[in-house]
């Protein structure tokens, strides 16, 4: 298998960052074949060796004894995998196609992509990844009567301006098929619910409708919206509905007023954005519901589990059923890569003092937030004394979330609490220093055998 990239395509890659096909290596170390091997279990993908994280070219060059190890790693994989290297420009380009005899593993294990990140796959992520007998997803169908001439010029724009990603001059031709939204035959699906100029002529049941009902029950309806258009102002619009909704009250603080919803906004995006994401497309006739009653907010999405994906692992099992859909929305950042949505969704409603969430599959997708009781409830977190009110109007709520932990455990450590928020260590660490700078938090003893201790 050879490398067909040029120095321009290679350019465009580094420029859009890593993601579902691209990984970036400083230097080689036997450890690719792990991401060699994701790659074919995912979508394919490039290695750029002599890239580093931030997007720095540091350069690497192709000798003999690296292609034979490179190579070699290839040939040693179960089954091997066919793989292409090559130089182009100062990086070395090792190209892994998306296999045709899945499960692929290396002597480390088995290994898939998840949005960005090469994760490794128990058992039973192994079983329920290839239970699905679909050869050709939805999402990578080529969408019928959609051209180069559909796509939206000023929709790339938003994007890449909102994903910080500078394509310069590249046509939306080059953009898309490097992102793998559309081949030399046409354009897939899912570059038409990104960027078709008319997404609704395109995919006539890309559209999410958006209700407010008067009372508990699906009766009365004072406002709704229907939004056919691409995945992002379905996003957007969605959001701008449930904050118009929801209740909210102000707090003046120094010259700055800052509004605090009843409802934690940032659960209610993620299961927006975990409906569009993993929406059965396939299913037409259908749409993305958010309906708003007094009581509470249902998220409904077309599409149950992923088959063989049981009830009981909903929330600690990533399973992606749109993987370029995905994709897009990591670059967007509005979906955590480590893929703990619900576990984030149900953290983040506790710590605001509401009931947990509940989740349904049953054909549909759907997840329920509950509105608080009654006035004021939404301003205090229940249960966690040491959690005073001047606390919760004074953090965010990935930080209301880290002190609602840390009253169940003071000795919780920085990864502990990464995976019940649902953020990265990095970001965990961020939220730290600040609440420690307010005063809201402090350290006691030393980083190891310490403990944390809120001031209320």
């Amino acid at each position: 298998m050879g490398c067909e990239m040029d120095e321009r395509q290679l350019d465009l890659l580094i420029r859009e960052g890593e993601g579902l096909r691209v990984e970036f290596k400083e230097c080689y170390t036997s450890r690719i074949a792990q991401d060699i091997v994701a790659f074919s279990n995912t979508k394919g993908g490039a290695i750029l060796l002599g890239v580093s994280d931030d997007r720095t070219v540091r350069g690497a060059t192709l000798d003999g004894r690296l292609k034979a190890q490179i190579a070699g790693l290839g040939r040693n994989c179960e089954p091997d995998i066919e793989i292409g290297i090559a130089q182009v420009g100062e990086v070395v380009v090792i190209e892994a196609p998306e296999g045709d005899r899945k499960p692929y593993s290396c002597s480390d294990g088995y290994y898939r992509r998840l949005d960005g990140v090469t994760q490794k796959m128990s058992q039973e992520e192994l079983r329920v990844m290839f239970a699905e007998s679909e050869t050709l997803p939805y999402e990578e169908r080529l969408a019928r009567g959609l051209g180069f001439d559909g796509i939206s010029q000023s929709k790339i724009a938003a994007f890449t301006r909102e994903a910080r990603i500078d394509i310069g001059e590249a046509t939306p031709a080059d953009f898309l098929r490097s992102l793998n939204l559309a081949t030399d035959s046409g354009i897939k699906n899912v570059g038409a619910l990104f960027f078709a100029t008319d997404v609704g002529k395109a995919i006539r049941h890309a559209r999410i409708t958006l209700l407010a009902f008067k009372g508990t029950k699906k009766l009365v309806i004072y406002d709704r919206k229907d939004v056919q258009d691409d995945l992002l102002t379905q996003f957007n619009e969605a959001i701008t509905f449930l904050m118009k909704h929801l209740n909210v009250r102000s707090e003046i603080k120094g010259v700055d007023r800052e509004d605090i919803y009843e409802m934690p906004i940032e659960a209610l995006r993620e299961a927006v954005v975990n409906a569009l994401m993993h929406r059965d497309y396939s299913m037409t006739g259908t749409q993305v519901n958010v309906e708003v009653y007094d009581d509470r907010v249902e998220i409904i999405s077309p599409g149950g589990l992923p088959k063989k994906l049981p009830r009981e692992k909903l929330g600690t099992m990533s399973v992606r059923r749109n993987e370029l859909i995905a994709d897009m929305f990591s670059r967007l950042r509005k979906v955590e890569r480590i893929g703990l949505g619900i576990n984030k969704m149900m953290t983040l409603a506790k710590a605001a003092g509401l009931k947990e969430p509940s989740f349904e599959a049953n054909g549909f997708f759907k997840a329920t937030f509950y509105r608080p009781e009654k006035p004021g409830a939404r301003d205090t977190i229940k249960g966690t004394a040491k959690v005073t009110e001047k606390v919760t109007v004074r953090v965010t709520e990935n930080q209301r979330a880290i002190l609602t932990a840390m009253t169940k455990d003071r000795h919780i450590t920085a990864k502990a609490l990464s995976k019940i928020v649902g953020i990265s260590e990095r970001k965990v660490k961020e939220n730290l220093r600040k609440l420690k700078e307010n005063g809201l938090l402090r350290r006691v003893g030393p980083a190891k055998g310490g403990h944390w201790e809120i001031v209320g």
